[in-house]
């Protein structure tokens, strides 16, 4: 008998060592859990580049969280997105390319803001050396031209959407002939006209405001602009940390995000925008580019 109960003491005593070898084990195993990524990944239209790198080492500075943007055309860097199946927020020039975002469950609907608004222009050397003062003077022989790539760059549908209204069939054909190239994003369709590749582009009136050293506006019409564009911003459903990515957002909407895009003659309201043209305009809204117009 006393033979048997050391023996079931033995196992007893070995269970025991077992349960709290992987009890151990297991409590290991949740402590070294891998540290929660404290870094945001942005995909950035263009048409907000340099107060947005701007706001980014702001926050940076402040709050001591890394921030990547991969900057292009609207509709290029959201392919980017797709095909890395990652990223923490979405960023594009325009409302038509977060409406392609949010129809393709890439963002999360609730989390969009309208940073701020843009009006369209035409943007020329500064001085003007061309004297161009209207659309229709970009129709003029020996007028070199350039605008953003219409099937990614939100300023190149903007664009196309405003010679179709404007223009007559006669007077398209000739724009066309002027037409030097489709520039890959908002940033470099104003390097267009700061680097004097072409005469005028169809673009924003803050391009002045990037480069006001070599960048000259040309208003447009009223009867001219079509709509007002906004720029928005919205949460990527690609993220892993959806409460940093908020956090970022809600900076940007704050009143030192918006000092910064101020600064560069954003429109902050529609009312400023319309104030800018001279009357009301639809605000964002999408456009569908024809087809004769996807290559150069």
């Amino acid at each position: 008998m006393k033979k048997l109960t050391l023996v079931l003491l033995a196992i007893a005593a070995v269970t025991v060592s077992r349960n709290v070898n992987y009890h151990t084990v297991i409590s290991k195993i949740r402590i070294e859990k891998p540290p929660e990524d404290n870094s945001l990944l942005l995909y950035v239209g263009a048409a907000s580049k340099p107060p947005t790198e701007e706001v980014i080492q702001q926050f940076k500075k402040e709050t001591g969280i890394k921030v990547d943007a991969v900057f292009g055309g609207s509709g290029f860097v959201l392919s980017q997105m797709k095909l890395a199946g990652k990223g923490d927020i979405y960023f594009p020039g325009s409302s038509d390319y977060i409406e392609i975002a949010k129809r393709e469950k890439l963002v999360y609907p609730e989390t969009e803001q309208q940073v701020v608004y843009l009006v369209n222009a035409i943007n020329v050397q500064k001085g003007n050396p061309r004297n161009i003062k209207t659309l229709k003077d970009l129709c003029r022989p020996g007028i070199k031209v350039a605008i953003a790539n219409p099937e990614g760059v939100c300023v190149g549908a903007y664009a196309v959407e405003i010679l179709e209204k404007n223009l007559t069939k006669e007077e398209i054909v000739q724009f066309k002939k002027n037409l030097s190239n489709y520039t890959e994003s908002c940033d470099k369709t104003a390097s267009a006209i700061a680097l004097k590749t072409v005469d005028a582009v169809i673009g924003w009136s803050v391009f002045q405001f990037w480069n006001p050293e070599a960048i000259q506006t040309v208003q447009l019409s009223q009867n001219e602009i079509v709509r007002i564009g906004y720029i928005p911003i919205a949460v990527s459903t690609y993220t892993q940390n959806r409460k940093l990515a908020q956090q970022f957002v809600n900076y940007i909407m704050s009143d030192k995000g918006k000092a910064v895009f101020k600064k560069y003659n954003y429109f902050a309201t529609v009312k400023e925008a319309e104030k800018y043209i001279g009357t009301t305009k639809k605000v964002g809204g999408e456009y569908i580019v024809p087809g004769s117009w996807m290559s150069k």
